[in-house]
């Protein structure tokens, strides 16, 4: 069940007429497949995002699965993270500093020092990004994914990320990679849906790997 804040056909149809190269993209990678978890938990969200965090998506799977393997039933809970150790979590393949980044996540929401689900959908996406740069290891990259794969914001542009930057240059024929001002200047006709043309991006570099 999809928790996206906007109308999916809505977004693509407003994306394929604000210029060619987009619309080109859209219609060779098909339709936009983002499902947004119905059941939202902050700590499992960001626990998931730490974790992928400069890893590939097949390192970074195994190491999460391991992870759920610390909890019963493998639903991670920061009530229980918030006791392991962190040679626990080095062991299922976390680096130190990722550890000691779940272990602070899982204290900050277990103090109540983060906004519960409900706040945090209230809270516009410049306060989202610097309400979760709170906790260690949380920066704005982390904090656009949370919006875009968990809160289902439509306008979310991670410009720093290199995939991002990739499928900029490709689908405008850039001539080198674009660095993250200028993706931003590239990409600011296609607001109020850059988190779609963003999907769209990585696909580019899906394809190209």
């Amino acid at each position: 069940m999809s928790r996206l804040r906007y109308n999916r056909k809505q977004a693509v149809a407003t994306l394929k007429s604000s210029c060619t190269n987009i619309a080109s993209l859209i219609r060779e990678k098909g339709a936009f497949t983002l499902q947004i978890p119905k059941n939202y938990d902050l700590f499992t969200s960001l626990a998931s995002s730490i974790t992928y965090q400069q890893l590939s998506g097949k390192a970074a799977a195994t190491i999460y699965g391991r992870f759920e393997g610390l909890f019963e039933d493998n639903v991670p809970r920061a009530s229980v993270a918030v006791g392991f150790s962190v040679q626990e979590l080095r062991a299922v393949g976390l680096s130190n500093n990722k550890a000691l980044s779940v272990i602070d996540l899982a204290e900050h929401v277990c103090s109540g020092s983060l906004p519960n689900a409900r706040k945090m959908a209230s809270l516009d996406d410049d306060a989202v990004i610097e309400t979760l740069c709170r906790v260690r290891g949380i920066g704005p990259w982390t904090a656009q994914m949370h919006l875009m794969f968990a809160l289902g914001r439509p306008d979310v542009m991670p410009a720093a990320d290199l995939g991002i930057q990739k499928g900029v240059q490709h689908t405008y024929q850039l001539p080198e990679l674009p660095k993250p001002d200028q993706v931003l200047e590239v990409t600011q006709h296609l607001a109020p849906f850059r988190s779609v043309a963003s999907w769209y991006f990585w696909r580019v570099v899906d394809d190209i790997a």
